[in-house]
């Protein structure tokens, strides 16, 4: 017999039981004789069955599959996330279905679609930017939706963050007290919320609270990437600027290598504060100071939120602020 066409009829057949013990077995159900179970259990394992999790889908309405969106699968604070929600996943016995969007907002709509399309019980979302088109498409769905590291100004989707305002505040003062006086915003794109009403009004926050007057010459808007932040290195030199807060770590180490191949030495000449902490500032020399997010906690409470609402559990609050805390290491004075 064809392993691929083995059903659980088969299974109940060999095993001389009926399907709803095979079943019960199957679902872990304890109402089974030990012997029951396991001339079952010798008979799945000797036949080779795979239960279908679609057709137990349908069966049950629930396939204990969770779709989760990620803008990329190469970006380390994405990434990190996602090892979080799949640590929970497992422990509650969900199956996850990774769809990548390129942190493109038609693609994220035909992910989205996609995978409600594959029956899934819930869906993690991670991007930079939420905009209304896909927030409609959140409200017309029928499963939870959860988002991760990601925020949503309208506060209408459950989500698990830090406090950005608060922490690009924290390393802007510091750079401050340092005695900086003309200190740069370097971030991706200012069209993505959480750049420009979130980590920049840290920012502001920042000058304001020490009398400093914000210069919009002082924000430089990238791609994001690398490359963007290295070409910029002499047009911060030109503005006399000797200091830095950057809105992710790539970003940051394209400035970083930047300087350095100017001769410009760090942090003696210029400081440079990062804001992801993923491995990539302790991988450059010297090591970047950052504002340190608990990554895998934001996944990992992010899929536990989810499964308390695709379970209909009591939920305190719908948007949950983690702690985030702020290391020095060697970019900085």
């Amino acid at each position: 017999m064809n392993k691929q066409n083995i059903t659980i009829y088969d299974v109940a057949r060999e095993s001389k039981v009926s399907m709803a013990t095979v079943s019960r077995v199957l679902n872990g159900n304890s109402n089974v004789r030990p012997a029951t179970k396991n001339k079952v259990m010798n008979v799945i394992n000797k036949m080779e069955y795979r239960p279908n999790a679609v057709a137990r889908g349908l069966a049950s309405k629930k396939t204990t599959t969770v779709g989760v969106i990620i803008p990329d699968v190469t970006d380390e604070y994405f990434a990190s996330l996602a090892r979080g929600i799949d640590d929970i996943a497992s422990m509650y016995k969900y199956n996850i279905i990774l769809a990548n969007s390129d942190d493109d907002s038609s693609k994220q709509v035909k992910v989205l679609n996609n995978l409600l399309s594959k029956q899934v019980d819930g869906i993690i979302f991670m991007g930079n930017e939420i905009n209304d088109k896909l927030r409609q498409e959140f409200k017309n769905s029928n499963v939870p939706i959860v988002l991760a590291g990601s925020v949503d100004e309208s506060n209408s989707v459950p989500s698990v963050n830090i406090d950005y305002i608060s922490a690009v505040k924290t390393e802007t003062s510091k750079l401050i007290n340092n005695g900086n006086k003309k200190i740069a915003f370097i971030s991706g794109s200012l069209n993505q919320p959480i750049n420009l009403d979130y980590r920049l009004v840290g920012y502001k926050n920042a000058l304001q609270e020490n009398n400093y007057v914000f210069d919009k010459s002082l924000v430089f808007s990238t791609s994001g990437n690398y490359q963007s932040s290295y070409n910029l290195v002499n047009s911060i030199l030109s503005k006399n600027i000797t200091a830095a807060v950057v809105t992710n770590d790539e970003l940051a180490a394209g400035l970083l290598n930047g300087l350095t191949d100017l001769n410009i030495k760090v942090p003696d000449d210029f400081e440079i504060f990062t804001s992801n902490d993923t491995k990539i500032s302790r991988l450059v020399r010297p090591q970047l100071s950052s504002i340190t997010h608990p990554l895998y906690d934001v996944g990992a409470v992010a899929m536990r939120l989810l499964t308390k609402i695709m379970n209909n559990e009591d939920i305190d609050k719908k948007q949950v602020l983690l702690n985030y805390d702020i290391v020095e290491r060697q970019s900085t004075k």
